[in-house]
């Protein structure tokens, strides 16, 4: 099973939205016996809680699930646990970087969630939390967890679109 662990702040808007959006992606492909995805923060404040009401109202009106979602935090063992540790910005990027340390890992690759979409004019997923743009949001997450999925498809599964 290819694992993917997508990683924001406080594990209740982009990366929660990142997760729902990719599981979604990734049934549509029927897929859903070869990839997982989960999600976590790097903050402590929400943990156990359930996707922020913007993210959670979004994903209802697209009929996108979120069951089953709730805030936790990224932990050293994510590195062996996970293929793909997408993180939403630079600062968490950062932060999970720091959280491994130096260790080397045949499995983990960490990422930049922007770095999928290098013709966006912004380094970082903005974080709703602040914006209150949860609709600028999901375009970048649903385009960039597009190309995240053709990703894995090529690398690991030897398959592209269907």
């Amino acid at each position: 099973m290819i694992s993917v662990l997508f990683v924001c702040l406080g594990n209740i808007c982009r990366s929660p939205m990142a997760e729902a959006v990719f599981r979604h992606q990734v049934k549509e492909r029927g897929l859903e016996d070869r990839i997982a995805a989960d999600s976590a923060g790097t903050g402590d404040w929400h943990l156990g809680k359930p996707p922020h009401e913007g993210t959670r109202a979004l994903l209802d009106r697209l009929g996108i699930s979120y069951e089953g979602i709730r805030a936790r935090l990224v932990r050293p063992a994510d590195f062996e646990s996970y293929d793909y540790i997408v993180c939403m910005d630079s600062a968490n990027e950062r932060d999970v970087r720091r959280l491994f340390g130096c260790r080397s890992s045949e499995r983990a690759q960490v990422l930049k969630f922007m770095d999928l979409l290098p013709e966006k004019k912004t380094a970082d997923v903005p974080d709703p939390y602040y914006t209150g743009n949860f609709e600028e949001v999901y375009e970048l997450v649903d385009e960039g967890c597009g190309r995240l999925l053709e990703r894995i498809c090529s690398e690991r599964l030897n398959e592209s679109r269907v």
